[in-house]
């Protein structure tokens, strides 16, 4: 049975001669003992427990202290970071262009060198195409000429120089040397 403090208040002993009746004063001291001594550990544990509480709550606040500054310095770590890579982005960013603009220049110096190339390569080909045309044009100019003399009698014409006329013989081995490498 549980002892209230009403039921202490309310409590009645019997009048005996000489008093209250001593075993029944005993047995409800004894009671009230008990519940005291109980009421006294249970606080004693409720005090402990709360020590632990307190005790618990400040190693949590301290923990969440801890997360806190933590994630802090996560976040200015994360924008450390993220800035530094954009900086990064931005030095590749600045290299790659300074390579495609040297690549441009090269390229730009490139295309006008193998066009002054290709300049001096078309001149070439029309002055080769030109002494062709002349080489190709005496040619023709001989062998008219070789015509025209195997049609008229074996006499040496005149080349209209002036100088006495030079024999075909001697122009058909003037041309037999020229075409000899």
């Amino acid at each position: 049975m549980r002892l209230t403090p009403l039921d202490i208040k309310k409590q009645e002993f019997k009048k005996v001669l000489r008093g209250y009746d001593p075993v029944e004063v005993d047995t409800f001291m004894d009671m009230v003992a008990n519940e005291l001594e109980e009421a006294l550990r249970a606080q004693k544990e409720t005090r402990d427990r709360g020590i632990e509480l307190e005790t618990q709550l400040r190693d949590y606040r301290q923990i969440e202290k801890t997360l806190q500054q933590t994630l802090l310095q996560a976040q200015e770590t994360t924008g450390r970071i993220q800035d530094n890579a954009r900086k990064e982005a931005e030095l590749v960013v600045r290299e790659a262009e300074a390579r495609a603009a040297k690549m441009l220049e090269e390229t730009s110096a490139g295309l006008v060198r193998m066009g002054n190339e290709l300049h001096q390569l078309r001149a070439r080909r029309d002055s080769l195409l030109g002494q062709l045309k002349v080489l190709l044009s005496s040619e023709l100019d001989l062998i008219k000429a070789m015509e025209s003399a195997s049609e008229a009698p074996f006499s040496s014409p005149s080349l209209g120089t002036g100088k006495d006329s030079i024999a075909l013989d001697d122009i058909l081995k003037s041309v037999g040397n020229e075409r000899t490498p």
